[in-house]
């Protein structure tokens, strides 16, 4: 058994199916067995992030006990395995939420688990933190971004699980935006990764096809797959073509204001 992540916001809009999408991805690229779930059972898209086609069997149809997660398991880009939660209203009527859990469990036989937890603090989500061994929070450098994160890691505490920490998304060098020391200090977990606000990323997604691939000199691909290789102990040398000067100015920035 590997390590199973859930990828959680509370707040919805932060940009974390995008985060677990190109994060798997990265992580596929340095040779990982890499599984991604989609829990958001009711408003799951991560299979148009990653572009998938053919999608017949979903996590829905799993959770109706139709087909075995087995056949709902799906080749993504970068050689990541997806098991997408699937945009059927009428397939949404017959899952049952249930058993998500014993879903997840099995899944967790994959090298790393990422669990793409739907936004709030609903029932999936406490699903997907309770079944995960670390929670990785993605937030906004808003207020409101804080609020949620922090309900979100005091359930995931009462939960008994392990926060790995913060991914900062969006970044920009607005001074109005909270500084990582600021987030830190709110949340008392370290800030993993700064991911600027990179317009590459909604470009990207435009094409269904992950930054990390399309536009892997990126900004926020290069954050991205930096945080993928720290988070299997591996250093990852950015090329020179890929060191854009603003980002080490962004970074420099929201460090103190």
């Amino acid at each position: 058994m590997g390590i199973s992540i859930a990828v959680c916001s509370g707040k919805g809009g932060t940009g974390k199916t995008t985060i677990s999408a190109n994060m798997g991805v990265s992580l596929a690229q340095f040779g990982k067995n890499v599984i991604i779930i989609d829990s958001d059972i009711e408003m799951g898209n991560i299979e148009l992030i990653l572009g998938l086609e053919g999608v017949y069997k979903t996590l829905h149809d799993v959770l109706a006990g139709d087909v075995d997660v087995s056949e709902a398991i799906y080749d993504g880009p970068g050689g990541v395995k997806v098991v997408p939660a699937g945009i059927s209203l009428d397939s949404l009527r017959k899952a049952d939420p249930d058993k998500l859990e014993d879903v997840i469990n099995v899944l967790k036989e994959a090298e790393i688990l990422i669990i793409d937890a739907p936004a709030g603090l609903g029932r999936s989500v406490l699903t997907a933190i309770s079944s995960a061994q670390e929670v990785l929070l993605v937030v906004n450098p808003e207020i409101s971004s804080m609020s949620d994160a922090l309900k979100t890691k005091i359930v995931a505490n009462k939960l008994g699980a392990h926060i790995l920490g913060t991914v900062l998304n969006r970044a920009t060098s607005d001074s109005t935006d909270l500084t990582v020391m600021e987030i830190e200090s709110i949340l008392e977990t370290p800030i993993l990764a700064v991911v600027p606000d990179d317009p590459e990323v909604k470009h990207s997604s435009a094409f269904g096809v992950p930054v990390v691939i399309k536009s892997p000199n990126a900004p926020a691909a290069v954050a991205i797959k930096k945080l993928a290789a720290d988070l299997i102990g591996e250093e990852y040398i950015v090329p020179v073509e890929e060191k854009p000067s603003f980002v080490n100015k962004l970074i420099s920035g929201l460090f103190g204001k």
